[in-house]
């Protein structure tokens, strides 16, 4: 099996993306730009990656509940080792909202600050 360190270090080797996502009203798409990420594994949990991306939303396409082109917008998401059926062993994308310790959430985002992902705060 790969080890997380490996594939952080893989995946920060990817391109950055382009990727769509269907609007919650179910009529449209936004089409989002990964401007930035950075990744960390969970302190009690190896075969745990986190993910902070860094988007902008750069088009909308059908009919779109919320529009914000321009706007940037942050996503967590994680990795985790699959234990069922064709994932088995392999890094695959979490499906389910990510829960993350609390002090790791705080070096995450202080992670993704260091490495520029996370934009100084803007005040209104």
């Amino acid at each position: 099996m790969e080890s997380a360190g490996d594939f952080i270090q893989r995946k920060q080797q990817e391109p950055l993306r382009v990727w769509r996502a269907k609007d919650i009203g179910r009529q449209g798409y936004t089409k989002r730009v990964t401007e930035a990420r950075t990744f960390m594994v969970q302190s009690n949990l190896p075969e745990k990656v986190y993910m902070f991306e860094r988007t902008r939303q750069e088009g909308l396409t059908g009919n779109v509940t919320h529009p914000r082109k321009g706007s940037i917008e942050y996503r967590i998401g994680y990795f985790i080792v699959g234990k069922n059926g064709n994932a088995q062993g392999r890094w695959t994308w979490g499906q389910y909202c990510p829960l993350i310790p609390a002090e790791d959430f705080w070096k995450l985002i202080a992670l993704a600050r260091k490495e520029g992902t996370k934009l100084a705060d803007v005040s209104s």
